[in-house]
């Protein structure tokens, strides 16, 4: 079986990728991390706005951030029968938001979108920055996830010192 996406875009907002390498993105995530089960992924696309409602609502922030992961299931759920789909979670991400850092962390727009996904992902599946070795493992998955995919240009060396300092994602 194949993963489902339930891909939004919020009305007036484009993401500088499309949908099939969105899914491809995800698909590649999912595949290298051994997840055989199909998932379930929402990937929402939205304005700087409405990130900030969510950001204040899910994680007591008045603020836009880049991405918010919402995770629901993991796929090695006990509970979950062989061959049952797992609903991952959610991910929503603020293309101008992302934009705007992008030059900051010597990234385009597209590359930092497709990072920000990949880490979006990888939060679903249960990996997070909060102390340092995690971060360092984290980052290293990234690093190694963003040199099998289509990118711009050479990506160097990833660092969540964009998530860290604010605490987001």
């Amino acid at each position: 079986m194949e993963n489902d996406y339930d891909l939004v875009f919020e009305e007036g907002v484009v993401a500088p990728v499309d949908g099939a390498d969105i899914k491809a993105a995800c698909d590649l995530v999912l595949a290298e991390e051994g997840v055989a089960r199909p998932c379930m992924v929402s990937v929402s696309v939205v304005s700087d706005g409405r990130m900030r409602e969510l950001n204040l609502e899910w994680r007591g922030q008045d603020r836009a951030t880049d991405v918010l992961s919402l995770e629901c299931e993991r796929p090695d759920d006990p509970d979950l029968a062989p061959g049952e789909p797992c609903e991952l979670g959610d991910i929503v991400l603020a293309p101008a938001y992302i934009a705007q850092q992008a030059p900051g962390f010597g990234t385009t727009a597209r590359d930092e979108f497709r990072l920000l996904l990949v880490h979006g992902m990888l939060h679903l599946l249960g990996y997070d920055h909060l102390e340092d070795a995690e971060a360092e493992l984290m980052e290293a998955r990234e690093d190694q996830l963003l040199l099998k995919m289509k990118t711009d240009q050479p990506l160097d060396h990833v660092t969540l010192t964009r998530h860290r300092e604010g605490g987001d994602a």
